[in-house]
């Protein structure tokens, strides 16, 4: 995945998130800067740890992509293009025109959080769990994520959007792998969306 994706873009950076195998120097031998988290710390704790090196690096923006190669790198190119109209602060891949193949668990979970959300912003974003998404480094610069886990991605999305920063969505196609099973815990995530999202409409 690392070697396809550098043939688009020259920076790839790997978080590794406390994996106990030999991820880490395979993404190196791959090309990839890597960050490793000793232990587990959960998607959004990695998400933040990318931010940051992305931040202290002072590049323009950055695209996120989960590892399982479920997201098309081909896709790349819609990304830096929608972002080089100056249309967006963030663009984030909509999943939603084909979820026939989407993993019930997952269309589920993102029903709910994208309702929610596109509520609390008065915006329609139909995909607020999709983890292919280009963030403007600006916008990291100016939000302040506290959240660790799959809850992040909305957390990102109601901060800056309640900052004034533009959201926009693309059509993307998502490949679900055949033996793939979600880390996401329908009932456990969905309360710590809905502690999340009391907890923004407290901060206002």
């Amino acid at each position: 995945m690392i070697k396809d994706i550098k043939k688009i873009v020259k920076d790839v950076v790997v978080v590794d998130d406390g994996s106990t195998d030999n991820t880490s120097q395979r993404a190196m031998d791959g090309g990839a800067t890597v960050i490793k988290h000793v232990s587990n710390q959960g998607k959004g704790a990695a998400l933040r740890t990318g931010f940051s090196y992305v931040e202290r690096k002072r590049f323009n923006a950055l695209i996120t992509m989960d590892a399982d190669r479920q997201h098309d790198y081909t896709e790349l190119p819609k990304f830096i293009e929608e972002f080089k109209k100056n249309s967006a602060d963030i663009v984030v891949g909509n999943r939603m025109n084909n979820t026939k193949n989407m993993p019930f668990v997952r269309l589920y979970i993102n029903r709910i959080t994208s309702f929610f959300t596109s509520l609390f912003l008065s915006c329609r974003i139909s995909d607020t769990q999709s983890g292919y998404r280009l963030i403007r480094t600006e916008v990291l610069r100016n939000i302040n994520l506290v959240t660790s886990n799959f809850e992040t991605e909305s957390e990102a999305l109601i901060k800056a959007g309640r900052k004034g920063f533009r959201i926009k969505e693309i059509p993307i196609r998502t490949v679900y792998l055949p033996n793939a099973q979600s880390k996401i815990k329908p009932m456990k995530d969905t309360i710590k969306f809905i502690r999340l999202i009391l907890s923004n409409i407290f901060l206002r």
